[in-house]
């Protein structure tokens, strides 16, 4: 393992209905390697492959073939209560259309990760008002999704991304519902958390996202054809 390297996979393939007719390659034989602390986007064209990458690597599902290596650990080989563990204290996901529970509040919505850690509801409304404050929203705290604008949605998912205080980041296509004075906010979000130390994920094609990345990995049809810097 290099000094820096968080993130590592080795020829990581993910293939549906494998042998079968309708047999679906979402990846074929992906090798990269991720630093600590860097902000890196994964761009290509819808179906490339990127919100599959981006799930193994989160460990929310496993790969048909390949080796994923978190601190130089394969994981890929983890149980799914070892897995599951792995996503709760050390991997944050922001979805691309939010996955906010439509009868929560915002502060509840941000809370609810840490309610299978046996958290007090007290310490739980604590840091979930916290971490809405620190992005904005302490007036919309209370306030369920249907009546949050699409920025202030997103922003209480990276508030629930952020709850257990996560190492990695993952934002999967986080500038598609959102308007340009948004994706600004947005942008300072995530400078901000690198310059903490987070490493961040992102799958965009949004050239203010593409800017300011560490690192772009182009994919297409589920090849990586590419690595560049901005």
């Amino acid at each position: 393992m290099r000094d820096n390297e968080l993130i590592r996979c080795e020829g990581v393939w993910k293939v549906y209905n494998e042998g079968r007719p309708y047999e679906v390659r979402a990846l074929e034989d992906v090798s990269l390697r991720i630093q600590r602390g860097s902000f890196t986007l994964f761009s290509g064209p819808s179906g490339s492959g990127k919100t599959t990458l981006m799930c193994i690597i989160g460990t929310i599902h496993r790969p048909s073939r390949g080796g994923v290596y978190l601190n130089g650990k394969d994981i890929s080989g983890f149980s799914d209560a070892a897995l599951s563990r792995i996503r709760r204290e050390r991997i944050g996901f922001v979805f691309q259309n939010f996955n906010l529970i439509p009868k929560l509040s915002a502060w509840e919505n941000t809370a609810a990760p840490i309610i299978p850690l046996c958290v007090t509801e007290r310490e739980r409304r604590q840091r979930a008002l916290q971490l809405l404050n620190r992005l904005g929203l302490m007036e919309r705290a209370h306030h369920r999704p249907e009546e949050l604008s699409g920025g202030e949605q997103q922003r209480v998912a990276i508030a629930r991304a952020l709850i257990n205080d996560p190492e990695i980041i993952i934002l999967d296509e986080p500038t598609s519902n959102i308007d340009v004075e948004n994706i600004s906010l947005l942008i300072g979000i995530l400078e901000d958390l690198r310059a903490k130390g987070k490493t961040i994920l992102a799958s965009s094609h949004d050239e203010s996202m593409l800017k300011r990345a560490d690192l772009i990995f182009e994919l297409r049809r589920g090849h990586l054809t590419g690595i560049r810097t901005p």
